[in-house]
């Protein structure tokens, strides 16, 4: 018999907003962030929401838009020849397009 718990550790990634949200609930209940958060995994009830046929195509290309974006960016900071305030504002035009998608499927039924 082993010593010691057998564990399994995956990463999780938040956007700052949402890991904000998780430090005060955290806070609220007087727990690390890391309890709150197996704790709300362990108990709460789970929702999947079903993504139209229709949408899975556009999805799929946002995601390939988005990788050849991260390309770009890393080819440029290897040669220096994009401005960064041109890198920022195709960023965010993706993101608002990425956000206003996200807004669309959540108001579907």
């Amino acid at each position: 018999m082993r010593k010691y718990k057998e564990i399994k550790r995956k990463e999780v990634i938040y956007e700052l907003d949402e890991w904000e949200f998780i430090k005060k609930w955290a806070a609220r209940f007087n727990i690390t962030t890391s309890e709150y958060i197996r704790q709300a995994t362990l108990t709460d009830k789970v929702t999947v929401s079903k993504v139209p046929g229709e949408w899975t195509v556009l999805i799929n290309e946002l995601k390939k838009i988005g990788t050849n974006i991260n390309q770009l960016a890393k080819k440029a900071n290897e040669i220096n020849s994009i401005y960064a305030a041109d890198y920022k504002r195709m960023e965010e035009t993706y993101t608002s397009l990425c956000r206003t998608l996200n807004a669309k499927l959540s108001t579907q039924e």
